[in-house]
């Protein structure tokens, strides 16, 4: 009998990936066989990166964890989901205000495909008040965002805000 191979995903914008979102990245990672991280286009946020800027960031950022598949996407992430047969979707959390908004969220997941489950893993402690907006926001007074963003991250930034 073949063995079921246990695959997830982490989906969002990812304009630009944190150090918070490597965080659950990692620890997610260790609960798979694989996971994909999809990155999607979101009309109701301004992007400061393409899309194929942040595959190429999320790549770079994840080359060190063989289980690891970055993917872009458009639509329902449970249509995707149900192509390629995940059926786990991974979410972060910060606060009480995300714990809410991605609770209705995994309840309409549910309710739109019964075989997708959502995990929630708090974010470590040290970047629950991190997001990619937040990141936008302070680089727009120049604000040192280098303990935030992986390397990568922070030169990509550099460049783009020149």
């Amino acid at each position: 009998m073949d063995k079921k191979i246990r695959k997830a995903i982490f989906a969002g914008s990812f304009d630009p990936i944190t150090n918070g979102h490597l965080d659950i990245i990692s620890r997610a990672s260790k609960l798979f066989d694989e996971l994909q991280i999809g990155v999607l286009i979101n009309p109701n946020k301004k992007g400061l990166f393409s899309l194929e800027e942040r595959v190429e960031l999320i790549n770079a950022c994840t080359k060190d964890l063989d289980n690891i598949k970055v993917i872009k996407f458009q639509g329902l992430l449970v249509n995707y989901c149900r192509a390629h047969g995940i059926d786990t979707l991974v979410r972060g959390v910060r606060s009480e205000a995300d714990v809410n908004y991605e609770l209705q969220m995994a309840h309409m997941n549910k309710e739109l495909d019964s075989n997708i489950e959502t995990i929630f893993l708090p974010t470590n402690k040290q970047y629950s008040f991190v997001s990619s907006s937040l990141i936008k926001e302070v680089l727009k007074f120049e604000a040192d965002v280098k303990h935030l963003v992986p390397k990568e991250v922070l030169i990509a930034l550099e460049n783009k805000t020149k």
